[in-house]
Protein backbone atom coordinates (compact mmCIF):
# COMPACT_ATOMS: atom_id res chain seq x y z
CA UNK A 1 0.00 0.00 0.00
CA UNK A 2 1.16 3.37 -0.40
CA UNK A 3 2.75 5.31 2.90
CA UNK A 4 -0.79 7.42 3.06
CA UNK A 5 -4.22 6.68 2.89
CA UNK A 6 -6.95 9.84 3.68
CA UNK A 7 -10.43 8.83 2.97
CA UNK A 8 -13.94 10.91 3.81
CA UNK A 9 -16.97 8.64 4.25
CA UNK A 10 -19.46 11.26 3.78
CA UNK A 11 -23.08 10.55 4.64
CA UNK A 12 -25.61 12.90 3.07
CA UNK A 13 -28.32 12.37 4.72
CA UNK A 14 -26.56 13.40 8.23
CA UNK A 15 -24.08 15.79 6.07
CA UNK A 16 -21.15 14.01 8.02
CA UNK A 17 -17.93 13.28 7.31
CA UNK A 18 -15.86 10.33 8.98
CA UNK A 19 -12.13 9.43 7.92
CA UNK A 20 -10.54 7.02 7.71
CA UNK A 21 -5.93 7.28 7.80
CA UNK A 22 -3.79 4.33 7.11
CA UNK A 23 -0.12 3.94 6.60
CA UNK A 24 2.38 1.27 6.81
CA UNK A 25 -0.06 -1.00 8.36
CA UNK A 26 -2.19 1.07 11.05
CA UNK A 27 -5.14 3.10 10.86
CA UNK A 28 -7.10 5.53 12.37
CA UNK A 29 -10.87 7.25 12.30
CA UNK A 30 -11.90 9.96 13.15
CA UNK A 31 -15.76 10.29 14.38
CA UNK A 32 -17.60 7.08 13.37
CA UNK A 33 -20.96 6.32 12.48
CA UNK A 34 -22.09 3.56 14.72
CA UNK A 35 -22.12 0.86 11.32
CA UNK A 36 -18.92 -0.98 11.28
CA UNK A 37 -18.41 -2.16 8.05
CA UNK A 38 -17.28 0.62 6.03
CA UNK A 39 -14.63 0.69 8.30
CA UNK A 40 -13.50 -2.85 8.88
CA UNK A 41 -13.86 -3.10 5.36
CA UNK A 42 -11.32 -0.59 4.43
CA UNK A 43 -9.04 -1.44 7.25
CA UNK A 44 -8.74 -5.12 4.96
CA UNK A 45 -8.51 -3.60 1.69
CA UNK A 46 -5.72 -1.64 3.16
CA UNK A 47 -4.64 -4.64 5.03
CA UNK A 48 -3.69 -2.72 8.46
CA UNK A 49 -4.90 -2.68 12.00
CA UNK A 50 -7.13 0.34 13.34
CA UNK A 51 -4.81 1.50 15.91
CA UNK A 52 -7.17 4.76 17.44
CA UNK A 53 -10.83 5.85 16.88
CA UNK A 54 -10.43 10.00 17.44
CA UNK A 55 -13.85 12.01 18.56
CA UNK A 56 -13.43 15.66 17.64
CA UNK A 57 -16.33 16.20 20.09
CA UNK A 58 -19.16 14.45 22.12
CA UNK A 59 -21.62 15.23 19.08
CA UNK A 60 -24.92 16.43 19.51
CA UNK A 61 -26.47 15.38 15.66
CA UNK A 62 -25.70 11.71 15.61
CA UNK A 63 -24.56 8.94 17.67
CA UNK A 64 -21.05 7.65 16.77
CA UNK A 65 -19.71 4.34 16.94
CA UNK A 66 -16.37 4.79 19.02
CA UNK A 67 -17.89 1.70 21.80
CA UNK A 68 -18.60 -0.88 18.96
CA UNK A 69 -15.68 -0.25 16.76
CA UNK A 70 -13.48 -0.11 19.67
CA UNK A 71 -14.90 -3.90 20.24
CA UNK A 72 -14.24 -4.97 17.22
CA UNK A 73 -10.81 -3.88 16.64
CA UNK A 74 -9.31 -3.33 20.48
CA UNK A 75 -8.20 0.60 18.89
CA UNK A 76 -7.88 3.19 21.75
CA UNK A 77 -10.48 5.44 21.63
CA UNK A 78 -9.34 9.01 22.38
CA UNK A 79 -11.37 12.05 23.15
CA UNK A 80 -10.30 15.66 23.55
CA UNK A 81 -9.43 17.30 26.92
CA UNK A 82 -12.20 17.87 29.42
CA UNK A 83 -14.30 15.27 28.05
CA UNK A 84 -15.68 12.14 30.14
CA UNK A 85 -17.03 9.18 29.50
CA UNK A 86 -18.74 5.64 31.02
CA UNK A 87 -16.44 3.75 28.82
CA UNK A 88 -12.56 2.63 28.23
CA UNK A 89 -11.00 6.01 26.58
CA UNK A 90 -7.49 7.89 26.21
CA UNK A 91 -7.61 11.35 27.35
CA UNK A 92 -5.38 13.52 25.07
CA UNK A 93 -3.64 16.52 26.19
CA UNK A 94 -3.39 19.70 23.80
CA UNK A 95 -0.31 18.89 21.98
CA UNK A 96 -0.16 15.62 22.35
CA UNK A 97 0.77 13.12 19.52
CA UNK A 98 -0.08 10.08 18.10
CA UNK A 99 1.51 8.07 15.50
CA UNK A 100 -0.14 6.06 12.80
CA UNK A 101 2.25 4.06 10.59
CA UNK A 102 4.52 6.85 9.18
CA UNK A 103 1.80 9.40 9.75
CA UNK A 104 1.57 11.41 12.96
CA UNK A 105 -1.73 13.13 13.94
CA UNK A 106 -1.51 16.34 16.84
CA UNK A 107 -4.14 17.34 19.19
CA UNK A 108 -5.21 21.16 19.10
CA UNK A 109 -8.06 21.60 21.93
CA UNK A 110 -9.96 24.60 20.30
CA UNK A 111 -12.99 24.23 22.86
CA UNK A 112 -15.70 26.95 21.86
CA UNK A 113 -18.31 24.53 20.23
CA UNK A 114 -17.98 22.37 23.27
CA UNK A 115 -15.53 22.40 25.79
CA UNK A 116 -13.53 19.26 24.78
CA UNK A 117 -13.63 19.79 21.32
CA UNK A 118 -10.27 19.60 19.45
CA UNK A 119 -8.98 19.12 16.02
CA UNK A 120 -6.79 16.98 14.86
CA UNK A 121 -3.33 17.87 12.75
CA UNK A 122 -2.24 15.24 10.65
CA UNK A 123 1.32 14.95 9.27
CA UNK A 124 2.86 13.30 6.39
CA UNK A 125 5.81 10.88 6.53
CA UNK A 126 8.02 14.26 6.02
CA UNK A 127 6.45 15.98 8.73
CA UNK A 128 4.36 18.60 6.47
CA UNK A 129 1.26 19.85 7.95
CA UNK A 130 -1.11 18.02 5.69
CA UNK A 131 -4.48 18.26 6.81
CA UNK A 132 -6.52 19.43 9.63
CA UNK A 133 -9.90 17.38 10.88
CA UNK A 134 -11.72 20.14 12.69
CA UNK A 135 -15.29 18.65 13.65
CA UNK A 136 -17.62 21.14 14.53
CA UNK A 137 -14.85 24.00 15.37
CA UNK A 138 -14.72 24.95 11.76
CA UNK A 139 -16.54 24.44 8.99
CA UNK A 140 -16.59 25.08 4.98
CA UNK A 141 -18.09 28.82 5.26
CA UNK A 142 -19.08 28.93 8.92
CA UNK A 143 -18.06 27.76 12.30
CA UNK A 144 -20.17 25.56 15.05
CA UNK A 145 -23.26 26.87 16.72
CA UNK A 146 -22.02 27.89 20.82
CA UNK A 147 -25.09 27.07 22.06
CA UNK A 148 -24.89 23.54 22.66
CA UNK A 149 -22.56 22.65 25.46
CA UNK A 150 -23.81 26.62 27.37
CA UNK A 151 -24.84 26.11 31.12
CA UNK A 152 -25.03 28.55 34.12
CA UNK A 153 -21.09 28.11 34.63
CA UNK A 154 -20.17 29.14 30.74
CA UNK A 155 -22.98 30.95 28.32
CA UNK A 156 -23.28 30.96 24.67
CA UNK A 157 -21.75 34.29 24.70
CA UNK A 158 -18.64 32.81 26.57
CA UNK A 159 -18.65 29.62 23.97
CA UNK A 160 -18.48 32.09 21.27
CA UNK A 161 -15.64 33.74 23.26
CA UNK A 162 -13.66 30.49 23.40
CA UNK A 163 -14.02 29.92 19.36
CA UNK A 164 -13.07 32.92 18.42
CA UNK A 165 -9.67 32.53 20.25
CA UNK A 166 -9.46 28.52 19.00
CA UNK A 167 -9.71 30.11 15.27
CA UNK A 168 -7.70 32.95 15.99
CA UNK A 169 -4.39 31.15 18.12
CA UNK A 170 -4.50 27.28 17.08
CA UNK A 171 -6.01 26.82 13.35
CA UNK A 172 -5.24 30.55 11.69
CA UNK A 173 -1.55 30.61 12.30
CA UNK A 174 -1.46 26.82 10.24
CA UNK A 175 -0.14 27.02 6.44
CA UNK A 176 -2.67 28.07 3.97
CA UNK A 177 -1.91 25.18 2.06
CA UNK A 178 -3.43 22.32 5.06
CA UNK A 179 -6.67 20.78 3.66
CA UNK A 180 -9.41 21.35 6.17
CA UNK A 181 -11.62 18.37 6.62
CA UNK A 182 -14.81 19.28 9.01
CA UNK A 183 -17.56 16.99 10.56
CA UNK A 184 -20.61 18.91 8.56
CA UNK A 185 -21.28 20.19 5.32
CA UNK A 186 -24.60 21.68 3.95
CA UNK A 187 -27.89 20.32 5.69
CA UNK A 188 -26.50 20.04 8.99
CA UNK A 189 -28.14 21.78 12.02
CA UNK A 190 -24.55 22.07 13.53
CA UNK A 191 -23.71 25.65 12.17
CA UNK A 192 -26.13 28.57 10.34
CA UNK A 193 -24.11 29.03 6.91
CA UNK A 194 -22.40 26.16 6.06
CA UNK A 195 -20.94 25.31 2.24
CA UNK A 196 -22.15 21.60 0.38
CA UNK A 197 -18.27 21.49 -0.51
CA UNK A 198 -17.10 19.31 2.06
CA UNK A 199 -13.22 20.09 1.86
CA UNK A 200 -11.05 23.31 1.45
CA UNK A 201 -7.74 24.79 2.00
CA UNK A 202 -7.02 26.71 4.88
CA UNK A 203 -6.25 29.69 3.04
CA UNK A 204 -9.56 29.80 0.87
CA UNK A 205 -11.15 29.89 4.21
CA UNK A 206 -9.30 33.10 5.35
CA UNK A 207 -10.46 34.25 1.97
CA UNK A 208 -14.62 33.02 2.11
CA UNK A 209 -15.63 32.03 5.52
CA UNK A 210 -16.83 35.28 7.44
CA UNK A 211 -15.77 33.47 10.78
CA UNK A 212 -12.02 34.20 9.88
CA UNK A 213 -12.46 37.49 8.36
CA UNK A 214 -9.58 39.27 10.44
CA UNK A 215 -11.19 42.33 10.09
CA UNK A 216 -13.85 41.07 12.48
CA UNK A 217 -13.29 41.73 16.47
CA UNK A 218 -13.85 39.23 18.96
CA UNK A 219 -16.82 41.16 20.00
CA UNK A 220 -18.67 41.37 16.97
CA UNK A 221 -17.74 37.97 15.82
CA UNK A 222 -19.34 36.72 19.01
CA UNK A 223 -22.59 39.02 18.18
CA UNK A 224 -22.36 37.65 14.62
CA UNK A 225 -22.31 34.06 16.24
CA UNK A 226 -25.27 34.27 18.81
CA UNK A 227 -27.42 36.02 16.41
CA UNK A 228 -30.17 34.23 14.72
CA UNK A 229 -29.59 30.77 16.04
CA UNK A 230 -32.19 28.69 15.66
CA UNK A 231 -33.68 26.34 18.94
CA UNK A 232 -31.63 22.93 18.38
CA UNK A 233 -33.54 19.88 17.17
CA UNK A 234 -35.08 18.18 20.65
CA UNK A 235 -32.73 15.06 20.48
CA UNK A 236 -29.12 17.07 20.38
CA UNK A 237 -29.06 16.53 24.27
CA UNK A 238 -29.98 12.67 24.00
CA UNK A 239 -27.48 11.94 21.30
CA UNK A 240 -24.66 13.99 23.49
CA UNK A 241 -25.71 12.11 26.44
CA UNK A 242 -25.79 8.62 24.38
CA UNK A 243 -21.97 9.52 22.59
CA UNK A 244 -21.02 9.24 26.65
CA UNK A 245 -21.83 6.12 27.74
CA UNK A 246 -22.04 2.73 26.57
CA UNK A 247 -25.22 1.60 23.90
CA UNK A 248 -27.08 -1.28 22.91
CA UNK A 249 -24.94 -2.73 20.04
CA UNK A 250 -25.63 -1.81 16.52
CA UNK A 251 -25.80 -5.60 15.55
CA UNK A 252 -28.17 -6.50 18.44
CA UNK A 253 -30.52 -2.83 17.01
CA UNK A 254 -30.20 -4.23 13.46
CA UNK A 255 -31.40 -7.66 14.42
CA UNK A 256 -34.38 -6.77 16.36
CA UNK A 257 -35.67 -3.99 14.53
CA UNK A 258 -35.65 -6.10 10.50
CA UNK A 259 -38.28 -8.12 11.67
CA UNK A 260 -41.14 -9.14 9.70
CA UNK A 261 -44.49 -8.55 11.31
CA UNK A 262 -47.60 -9.94 9.96
CA UNK A 263 -50.72 -8.11 9.00
CA UNK A 264 -52.13 -8.95 12.03
CA UNK A 265 -48.79 -8.34 14.65
CA UNK A 266 -48.35 -5.26 12.37
CA UNK A 267 -52.45 -3.98 13.31
CA UNK A 268 -51.93 -4.92 16.88
CA UNK A 269 -49.07 -3.05 17.57
CA UNK A 270 -50.45 -0.18 15.58
CA UNK A 271 -53.22 -0.32 17.80
CA UNK A 272 -50.93 0.25 21.12
CA UNK A 273 -50.76 4.12 22.39
CA UNK A 274 -47.10 3.82 22.48
CA UNK A 275 -46.27 2.77 19.42
CA UNK A 276 -45.90 5.05 16.21
CA UNK A 277 -46.70 4.11 12.53
CA UNK A 278 -43.52 5.57 10.32
CA UNK A 279 -44.10 4.74 6.43
CA UNK A 280 -40.84 5.31 4.81
CA UNK A 281 -41.34 5.00 1.35
CA UNK A 282 -41.21 7.69 -1.32
CA UNK A 283 -43.21 10.71 -1.11
CA UNK A 284 -45.56 9.36 -4.25
CA UNK A 285 -45.96 5.71 -3.29
CA UNK A 286 -46.71 7.48 0.50
CA UNK A 287 -49.31 9.70 -1.29
CA UNK A 288 -51.02 7.12 -3.05
CA UNK A 289 -51.64 4.88 -0.10
CA UNK A 290 -50.87 4.13 3.71
CA UNK A 291 -51.79 2.74 6.72
CA UNK A 292 -54.18 5.08 8.36
CA UNK A 293 -52.20 7.30 11.17
CA UNK A 294 -49.07 7.03 10.06
CA UNK A 295 -46.34 9.37 9.88
CA UNK A 296 -44.35 9.55 6.36
CA UNK A 297 -41.17 10.17 6.72
CA UNK A 298 -39.21 8.97 3.63
CA UNK A 299 -35.85 7.71 3.16
CA UNK A 300 -35.05 9.30 0.25
CA UNK A 301 -34.68 12.72 2.16
CA UNK A 302 -33.35 14.32 5.62
CA UNK A 303 -34.65 10.98 6.79
CA UNK A 304 -32.58 10.58 10.11
CA UNK A 305 -32.47 14.53 11.38
CA UNK A 306 -36.52 14.63 10.46
CA UNK A 307 -37.02 11.72 13.14
CA UNK A 308 -34.67 13.37 15.79
CA UNK A 309 -36.77 16.36 14.97
CA UNK A 310 -40.08 15.37 15.30
CA UNK A 311 -40.68 11.85 17.53
CA UNK A 312 -40.14 13.41 20.61
CA UNK A 313 -39.27 10.45 22.64
CA UNK A 314 -36.10 9.31 21.79
CA UNK A 315 -37.06 5.63 23.06
CA UNK A 316 -40.49 5.67 20.99
CA UNK A 317 -41.37 1.95 19.95
CA UNK A 318 -41.56 2.30 15.81
CA UNK A 319 -43.05 -0.19 13.30
CA UNK A 320 -42.51 0.76 9.46
CA UNK A 321 -43.66 -0.13 6.33
CA UNK A 322 -40.44 0.12 3.63
CA UNK A 323 -39.73 -0.18 -0.19
CA UNK A 324 -38.53 -3.94 -0.32
CA UNK A 325 -34.98 -4.65 0.22
CA UNK A 326 -34.57 -1.07 2.07
CA UNK A 327 -36.11 -2.52 6.00
CA UNK A 328 -32.38 -2.82 7.19
CA UNK A 329 -31.44 0.60 5.85
CA UNK A 330 -34.38 2.38 8.09
CA UNK A 331 -33.32 0.78 11.16
CA UNK A 332 -29.69 1.73 10.57
CA UNK A 333 -30.85 4.99 9.92
CA UNK A 334 -32.71 5.44 12.82
CA UNK A 335 -30.33 4.07 15.37
CA UNK A 336 -28.10 7.12 13.80
CA UNK A 337 -29.88 9.42 15.78
CA UNK A 338 -30.23 6.69 18.82
CA UNK A 339 -33.97 6.06 18.24
CA UNK A 340 -33.07 2.04 18.54
CA UNK A 341 -36.35 0.65 19.69
CA UNK A 342 -37.73 -0.56 16.14
CA UNK A 343 -40.20 -3.42 16.78
CA UNK A 344 -40.59 -4.52 12.92
CA UNK A 345 -41.82 -3.95 9.77
CA UNK A 346 -44.75 -4.85 7.42
CA UNK A 347 -43.98 -7.82 5.75
CA UNK A 348 -44.68 -7.89 1.97
CA UNK A 349 -45.58 -3.90 2.58
CA UNK A 350 -48.83 -1.61 1.76
CA UNK A 351 -49.22 -4.25 -1.15
CA UNK A 352 -49.88 -6.88 1.63
CA UNK A 353 -51.96 -4.88 3.82
CA UNK A 354 -54.26 -3.73 0.20
CA UNK A 355 -54.76 -7.52 -0.82
CA UNK A 356 -56.31 -8.33 2.77
CA UNK A 357 -58.81 -5.54 2.00
CA UNK A 358 -57.37 -3.44 4.85
CA UNK A 359 -58.76 0.39 4.96
CA UNK A 360 -55.79 2.63 3.10
CA UNK A 361 -55.46 6.56 3.25
CA UNK A 362 -54.28 8.46 0.30
CA UNK A 363 -53.38 12.44 0.45
CA UNK A 364 -55.13 14.03 -2.44
CA UNK A 365 -52.26 16.53 -4.39
CA UNK A 366 -52.39 19.30 -6.64
CA UNK A 367 -50.00 21.12 -8.48
CA UNK A 368 -47.90 24.28 -8.38
CA UNK A 369 -49.58 26.36 -10.60
CA UNK A 370 -53.32 25.47 -9.68
CA UNK A 371 -52.27 26.15 -6.21
CA UNK A 372 -50.98 29.68 -6.90
CA UNK A 373 -54.10 30.47 -9.02
CA UNK A 374 -56.43 28.81 -6.31
CA UNK A 375 -54.83 31.10 -3.59
CA UNK A 376 -54.89 34.36 -6.07
CA UNK A 377 -58.68 33.66 -6.64
CA UNK A 378 -59.79 32.67 -2.76
CA UNK A 379 -60.65 29.30 -4.03
CA UNK A 380 -57.81 27.86 -1.75
CA UNK A 381 -58.90 29.48 1.70
CA UNK A 382 -55.85 27.91 4.05
CA UNK A 383 -52.86 27.42 2.71
CA UNK A 384 -50.16 26.68 5.04
CA UNK A 385 -45.77 27.28 4.02
CA UNK A 386 -44.83 24.63 6.08
CA UNK A 387 -40.70 25.85 5.53
CA UNK A 388 -38.41 27.00 7.95
CA UNK A 389 -38.83 30.92 8.98
CA UNK A 390 -35.60 32.02 7.05
CA UNK A 391 -37.04 30.01 4.09
CA UNK A 392 -40.13 32.03 4.40
CA UNK A 393 -38.67 35.49 5.02
CA UNK A 394 -36.70 35.04 1.85
CA UNK A 395 -39.77 35.16 -0.40
CA UNK A 396 -43.23 33.22 -0.46
CA UNK A 397 -46.61 33.43 -1.74
CA UNK A 398 -48.41 37.01 -0.35
CA UNK A 399 -51.22 36.12 2.34
CA UNK A 400 -50.03 32.98 3.36
CA UNK A 401 -49.60 31.31 7.22
CA UNK A 402 -46.34 29.73 7.92
CA UNK A 403 -46.13 27.14 10.47
CA UNK A 404 -42.62 25.58 10.11
CA UNK A 405 -43.07 21.48 10.09
CA UNK A 406 -39.92 22.31 12.74
CA UNK A 407 -42.08 23.60 15.10
CA UNK A 408 -45.44 20.94 14.20
CA UNK A 409 -46.28 20.31 17.83
CA UNK A 410 -46.28 23.36 18.77
CA UNK A 411 -48.57 25.39 15.94
CA UNK A 412 -51.16 22.12 15.45
CA UNK A 413 -53.17 23.89 17.77
CA UNK A 414 -53.92 26.49 15.13
CA UNK A 415 -54.99 23.89 12.98
CA UNK A 416 -59.14 23.74 12.47
CA UNK A 417 -60.03 19.88 11.94
CA UNK A 418 -63.15 21.55 9.86
CA UNK A 419 -61.23 23.12 7.79
CA UNK A 420 -59.07 22.05 4.34
CA UNK A 421 -55.63 22.83 4.28
CA UNK A 422 -53.33 23.15 1.14
CA UNK A 423 -49.72 22.78 2.41
CA UNK A 424 -46.29 23.45 0.51
CA UNK A 425 -42.79 23.69 1.65
CA UNK A 426 -39.62 24.14 -0.67
CA UNK A 427 -39.80 20.20 -2.77
CA UNK A 428 -42.76 18.58 -1.97
CA UNK A 429 -41.15 16.19 0.79
CA UNK A 430 -41.63 18.10 4.00
CA UNK A 431 -45.07 19.47 3.52
CA UNK A 432 -46.12 15.74 3.29
CA UNK A 433 -44.60 14.66 6.36
CA UNK A 434 -46.53 18.33 7.98
CA UNK A 435 -49.47 16.48 6.13
CA UNK A 436 -49.57 13.18 7.68
CA UNK A 437 -48.62 13.81 11.14
CA UNK A 438 -51.39 16.32 11.28
CA UNK A 439 -53.81 14.10 10.07
CA UNK A 440 -52.88 11.57 12.18
CA UNK A 441 -53.75 14.22 14.93
CA UNK A 442 -57.47 14.62 13.43
CA UNK A 443 -57.15 17.12 11.06
CA UNK A 444 -58.14 15.11 8.10
CA UNK A 445 -59.06 17.45 5.03
CA UNK A 446 -54.85 18.02 4.23
CA UNK A 447 -53.71 18.37 0.81
CA UNK A 448 -50.32 18.42 -0.89
CA UNK A 449 -48.43 20.86 -3.22
CA UNK A 450 -46.61 18.83 -5.63
CA UNK A 451 -43.20 20.50 -5.79
CA UNK A 452 -43.70 23.22 -3.75
CA UNK A 453 -42.21 26.51 -3.22
CA UNK A 454 -39.78 25.54 -6.41
CA UNK A 455 -42.35 24.44 -8.49
CA UNK A 456 -44.56 27.36 -7.74
CA UNK A 457 -41.86 30.37 -8.39
CA UNK A 458 -42.14 30.47 -12.67
CA UNK A 459 -45.92 30.35 -12.34
CA UNK A 460 -45.76 33.48 -9.43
Amino acid sequence: MSSMVLQQLYTKCLAQGAYFIASNGAAAVIDPLRELDPYLDLAKENNCTIKYIFLTHFHADFVSGQTDLATATGATVVLGPNAQASYDYHSATDGEVFTVGALSLEVLHTPGHTLESSCYLLRNPEGKAEALFTGDTLFIGDVGRPDLAAKSSMSTQDLAGLLYDSLHNRIMPLPDDVIIYPAHGAGSACGKNMSSETSDTLGNQKRFNYALNTDLSKEDFIKELTTGLAAPPAYFPENVAMNKQVNTPFDAIIKRGVNPLSIHDFESLAAQDDVLVLDTRSVTAFAEASVPNAWFVGLDGQFAPWIGALVTDIQQKIIFIAEKGREEEVVMRLSRVGYDNSLGYLDGGIETWIAAGKDTVNTPEVDAATFVTGVRQGIIHNPLDVRKETEYANGHLEDITNLPLDCIHKNIAQLDASKTYHIHCAGGYRSLIYASIVRANGITQVVNVLGGYNAMRPVM
